[in-house]
Parts: C-alpha cells; sequence; structure tokens
C-alpha cells in the first residue's frame, strides 16, 4: 500500500508541474496578432 501512495503522490507532483506550466504561458506569453491572407483558386469557387 505505501507504494500506491508515493505514486499517487508523485503523479499529483507532475501534474501540479504540468499545470503551474501552463498558467505561466498563459500569464507571461502574449500573441503578436498579425494579417493572414491566403489565395483561393476560382477553380475551387465553382463547386
Amino acid at each position: 500500500m505505501p507504494s500506491l501512495f508515493r505514486f499517487l503522490i508523485l503523479v499529483g507532483i507532475v501534474a501540479g508541474l504540468a499545470y503551474a506550466g501552463m498558467i505561466a504561458l498563459v500569464t507571461f506569453v502574449e500573441p503578436q496578432p498579425r494579417e493572414m491572407s491566403q489565395s483561393i483558386p476560382p477553380a475551387r469557387l465553382n463547386r
């Protein structure tokens, strides 16, 4: 039974680190907006 507790604690710590990493990315990384355009061939418009 103690090995199960150690495993659950380890999984909890890894999940907490992953969650903290996602929160850090959301907080500190700001996406740069930019223009985007894509040309469509006329053959694809007449379906």
